[in-house]
C-alpha cells in the first residue's frame, strides 16, 4: 500500500507552520465557510418570503436547495482563494485539505436531499431511508479518507484489474461500479426534475387540474427515458438491444399484461377527457367517495368514513360513473314525514319549507326548498321536503339530519302530530286457551281486538 500521498500532506502541513502563507490559508477558509454560510442564509431570507409571488421559481430553488447551497458555496469560495494564493506563490496545502472536506459535504446534503424529494416529499422518513442514507454518509467520508491517505489510486487499480466474465464480454468490477453510479444518478436526477415539475405545476392556477396531472406524467416519463438512454450509452451498451426488450413487452403484453395496459391507459384518457377531477365526488359500481388522487393506473377514493378505495382506471372507463361535481356542485337530497289527516296540507308544507331554510348547508338563493304532498298513506298524510346544497363532498347524512331535526322542532311547536303505525287484529272462532281472558272477562265470538293507541288518528 502506497502511503507516500499521507506522508508528503503531513510534510506540507507541517512545513505550512512556520510559513506566513498558514495565516493567509486559515483566513480564507474561514472567510469562505462565513460567506458560504452567509450568503445562503440571506439569499433564504431575501427569496424565500411566501408573499414573494414575482419570482417563483428562484425562491422555489432557494428553499429547495438551502442546505446544500451552503456547502457548494464554500467549495466554490475555496476553489477561488486556492488559485488566487497559488498565483502569488503562496501555500496552498491546507486549502488542498479542506476542499474535499465541504466537497464531501455538499455530496452528502445533495444526495439527502434528492432522495427525500423523490422518496419523502410528503415529509415522512422512513426508517429504512435513515439507514441507508448514514451507511451512504459512511461509505462518502471513508472514500475521503482513501483520497486524502492516497490509497484511492491502490482501492481503484485492484478493481479495474479484477475481471468478471460476463457470457462472453469481460468486464472489470470498477466498469461495474461506474456504470452502476452513472445509472443511479442519471435516474435519480430524472425522477428528481420530474418531482419538481409537478410540485410548480400543480401551484399554476390557469391551468386545468387534469392537463397539470398529464403533463407531469408525461414529462416525468419523457425525463426517465432519457435518464436510460444516456446511461446506456454511458455504459456502452448498444441501444438496438430495445428492439429486444421492446419485443419481450410485446409478448408479455400479450400473455397477462392487458389489464395493466388498459389501466394506464384508461388514466391517460380519464385526465385528457376531464371526466373525472380532483375533489369530485363520485359513485362507481359499490364505492363512493371523493376523488384524492388520480394515478396512470388506478384512482383513489376516499369515503366519508375515511375508508380509501382504490379503484382500477379501466373501471371508470368501462362501466357507468355517478359524478356529483362534473358541470354543476348543486345536489338536490329529500326527506320524508307523515302528518295526521286532520292536518292542514298547505299549512305544515309551509312549516317544512321553512324548516329546511333554518339550515345552513341548504341554499337559500335561487334553489329554495320544495315541499309536496306525496299520497294519502294508511296512517296518514305522506309529505315530502326536497332541498338543495353546494357542497356534496361534506355528504348527505349530516344535513338530512338537521333537517330532520328542524322539522320535528317546527311540528312539536305547531302540535302537529306524526302518527305511528296502527293495526286492527280480529280473532274468529273459539278463543285458545293460552289466550282466553280471566274467569270474570268474557270473549265472545267474531270479537275485534285493537292494537295500538286508541286514541291516534285514524285514516
Amino acid at each position: 500500500m502506497n502511503q507516500q500521498p499521507l506522508l508528503n500532506l503531513i510534510d506540507d502541513l507541517t512545513g505550512d507552520l512556520n510559513d506566513p502563507s498558514l495565516l493567509w490559508q486559515l483566513g480564507a477558509i474561514i472567510v469562505s465557510v462565513l460567506l458560504g454560510f452567509g450568503l445562503t442564509r440571506l439569499l433564504k431570507k431575501r427569496f424565500g418570503r411566501p408573499d414573494d409571488t414575482h419570482r417563483g421559481m428562484l425562491r422555489f430553488g432557494v428553499e429547495s436547495f438551502g442546505r446544500v447551497m451552503a456547502p457548494l458555496a464554500v467549495v466554490g469560495l475555496l476553489a477561488l482563494a486556492r488559485v488566487v494564493l497559488a498565483k502569488y506563490h503562496f501555500h496552498v496545502n491546507m486549502l488542498r485539505l479542506a476542499l474535499p472536506i465541504f466537497g464531501s459535504l455538499a455530496v452528502i446534503r445533495f444526495t439527502f436531499y434528492l432522495l427525500r424529494r423523490v422518496f419523502a416529499r410528503h415529509g415522512e422518513v422512513s426508517a429504512t431511508m435513515l439507514a441507508f442514507e448514514k451507511v451512504f454518509q459512511l461509505l462518502v467520508w471513508l472514500a475521503f479518507v482513501l483520497y486524502i491517505t492516497g490509497v484511492w489510486v491502490d482501492v481503484f487499480d485492484y478493481l479495474d484489474g479484477t475481471i468478471l466474465p460476463i457470457g462472453k464480454y469481460k468486464v472489470s468490477i470498477a466498469d461495474i461500479l461506474q456504470a452502476t453510479v452513472s445509472v443511479v444518478v442519471l435516474l435519480m436526477l430524472a425522477l428528481w426534475a420530474g418531482a419538481a415539475l409537478e410540485e410548480q405545476l400543480m401551484k399554476v392556477q390557469g391551468m386545468h387540474s387534469n392537463l397539470r396531472v398529464v403533463v407531469a406524467r408525461t414529462a416525468r416519463a419523457v425525463l426517465i427515458l432519457v435518464a436510460v438512454l444516456m446511461s446506456l450509452s454511458l455504459v456502452g451498451i448498444d441501444l438496438t438491444v430495445l428492439s429486444v426488450f421492446g419485443g419481450a413487452l410485446g409478448v408479455g403484453l400479450g400473455l397477462g399484461l392487458q389489464k395493466i395496459a388498459s389501466n394506464y391507459v384508461s388514466g391517460f384518457v380519464i385526465l385528457l377527457d376531464r371526466s373525472l377531477t380532483i375533489g369530485d365526488m363520485i359513485t362507481v359500481d359499490k364505492y363512493s367517495g371523493r376523488v384524492t388522487q388520480i394515478n396512470t393506473r388506478y384512482t383513489v377514493l376516499q369515503g366519508l368514513d375515511g375508508v380509501e378505495s382504490i379503484v382500477p382506471n379501466e373501471m371508470l372507463v368501462s362501466g357507468a360513473v355517478q359524478n356529483s361535481s362534473l358541470s354543476s356542485s348543486m345536489l338536490w337530497i329529500s326527506t320524508k314525514v307523515s302528518v295526521a289527516y286532520d292536518t292542514d296540507v298547505d299549512t305544515v308544507l309551509k312549516l317544512l319549507e321553512d324548516a329546511a331554510l333554518t339550515v345552513d348547508r341548504v341554499l337559500k338563493e335561487d334553489k329554495l326548498p320544495s315541499a309536496q304532498l306525496l299520497s294519502f298513506g294508511a296512517d296518514g298524510l305522506d309529505l315530502q321536503v326536497g332541498f338543495w346544497i353546494n357542497d356534496p363532498q361534506n355528504g348527505r347524512g349530516g344535513v338530512t339530519s338537521d333537517v330532520n331535526r328542524a322539522i320535528w322542532r317546527a311540528l312539536k311547536e305547531n302540535n302537529i302530530s306524526v302518527p305511528f303505525p296502527q293495526r286492527e287484529m280480529r280473532i274468529l272462532g273459539p278463543v285458545p286457551e293460552q289466550l282466553s281472558a280471566p274467569e270474570s272477562t268474557t270473549v265472545p265470538k267474531n270479537s275485534s281486538v285493537t292494537t295500538g293507541n286508541p286514541s291516534a288518528n285514524h285514516g
